[in-house]
């Protein structure tokens, strides 16, 4: 098994802070907020790991990470995302040749959190796994659609009207097949290639399963959410 972790975008939301480095680079308490996720996958074994940037300020990654011997790491490698390829899956998709037949874990560079997902990772065969959380804004997210039994239908992505109050968490398990489904993958009315597209790929083929996250998580794309995830980690670091 191999991480990825999403790093590109220009970071626009957090204005002015963004014009000097890429918001993944930003502070949460005593630590650059890269190493949250990071962290998150070296704690379920993986040692290999591709970060995604893109413009601004990509080259600030490696003064921050250098080779990742400090995380324990085997490899730390970067790929470019331009703009030609821009969403989550389009990031995703610049990891082919790294995963190199292997599964991946898929993480988004801002989502911060304390979840130990190492037995998800382990226990892992086939498809795809999302983890969900319970939000108080799930119309930030994509929200899935259950059915009586808490299977997921459909995920919808940024609905005004959503029919549950989870919302996916930016961190995905995928099988080898993720790369040949993204290349089949449409853009969005936004331009994007979407993860949320993608996971319905796996609905489709019955193939996704979910978990609840357990503990804390926090995506700190807003300035409310990096003022709350740095709440959080400074009082548990404290």
């Amino acid at each position: 098994m191999k991480g990825i972790i999403c790093a590109g975008g220009k970071g626009t939301r957090l204005y002015p802070l963004t014009r000097a480095t890429n918001k993944h680079l930003l502070p949460i308490y005593n630590k650059p907020m890269i190493y949250y996720p990071i962290q998150t996958l070296v704690n379920t074994g993986i040692k290999d790991i591709l970060i995604v940037v893109s413009e601004p300020h990509s080259g600030d990654f490696i003064n921050v990470l250098r080779n990742g011997e400090e995380f324990g790491l085997k490899k730390v490698e970067y790929a470019f995302q331009d703009e030609s390829i821009s969403g989550i899956s389009g990031a995703i998709s610049c990891g082919g040749s790294f995963a190199d037949n292997d599964n991946i874990v898929v993480i988004l560079g801002d989502n911060t959190t304390d979840a130990d997902i190492k037995k998800d990772v382990e226990n892992f065969k086939k498809g795809a796994k999302v983890f969900l959380k319970q939000v108080d804004n799930p119309n930030r997210f994509g929200v899935p659609v259950f059915d009586e039994n808490k299977n997921i239908l459909t995920i919808e992505e940024k609905p005004k009207n959503p029919k549950s109050n989870y919302g996916v968490t930016g961190l995905y398990i995928y099988d080898n097949t993720v790369f040949e489904r993204i290349k089949k993958l449409k853009p969005s009315a936004r331009g994007e290639l979407e993860v949320t597209d993608l996971n319905n790929s796996y609905i489709e083929d019955n193939l996704l399963e979910w978990s609840e996250l357990p503990g804390f998580w926090n995506d700190a794309g807003t300035f409310e959410s990096l003022f709350l995830s740095n709440q959080y980690w400074a009082n548990k670091e404290r």
